[in-house]
């Protein structure tokens, strides 16, 4: 399960730094950017999450459960 987490992490940074190749800062919330700003904020949830998930395994292990 640990390698699952860690490949989801990488592969959600792989996909923040992809969707910041589309952004255009002059009309963030237009076209291609509004799409690229929304994978940022999801992908940005999924790397939240999965450090909280790895967080908490290594708190459960620590506590003897």
């Amino acid at each position: 399960m640990k390698i699952l987490i860690y490949f989801l992490l990488v592969l959600a940074a792989g996909l923040i730094v992809y969707n910041a190749t589309f952004l255009d800062f002059q009309d963030t919330f237009s076209g291609d950017s509004k799409t690229a700003l929304i994978g940022i904020l999801a992908s940005s949830i999924v790397v939240v999450l999965m450090v909280i998930l790895l967080m908490s395994r290594a708190i459960s292990k620590k506590s003897g459960e």
